[in-house]
């Protein structure tokens, strides 16, 4: 069984095999989560990224979807970027985040990844409410991560985000 841990701090900053990129499909950058990735990441993130949108993502990674670059100058070996839903008062859209969580430990589990360090995706300037997205993220995670995948770690960027999880990990 995979092992669950919770981090209070700064995902760009964590020791694992793999970090999950919050990205959006463009896949060339951004705010947030996104924009720090890359911005601590270097170049050759970018990069990697405009050779994926060269190449098989010409209209930018789908919802749900995700894929593997290098992490640049990261303390990981790969970043897996995935493009979470816009949260909607009116369309169900959870089958898309659970997605998000899914794809992103197929890839890592391809990789050879053990450790996989993942923000809250979508709870940020997507909307998303921080109780459900956690309890999908933890949901998911629990269902979908397979060897050679050890170790999911939830990097929180603060205490708020940090006792949401911790109580849906409960």
């Amino acid at each position: 069984m995979v092992r669950i841990t919770l981090v209070r701090g700064d995902i760009t900053a964590e020791h694992a095999d793999a970090i999950v990129n919050a990205a959006n499909s463009s896949l060339l950058g951004g705010g947030g989560v996104d924009g720090a990735i890359h911005r601590r990441g270097g170049p050759e993130i970018l990069d990697a990224c405009r050779a994926l949108r060269a190449s098989r993502y010409g209209k930018g990674l789908p919802t749900g979807r995700a894929v593997a670059t290098t992490a640049g100058r990261l303390p990981a070996d790969w970043v897996i970027h995935t493009v979470g839903p816009v949260w909607s008062r009116d369309e169900d859209r959870s089958a898309l985040l659970a997605s998000c969580y899914r794809e992103s430990l197929r890839v890592a589990a391809e990789l050879g990844a053990r450790t996989v360090a993942f923000p809250a995706i979508s709870t940020g300037i997507f909307g998303w409410p921080m109780d459900d997205g956690a309890r999908i993220a933890v949901e998911t995670a629990r269902a979908a991560a397979a060897a050679p995948v050890e170790e999911v770690r939830f990097v929180l960027f603060d205490e708020k985000a940090y006792a949401v999880f911790e109580a849906a990990l409960g």
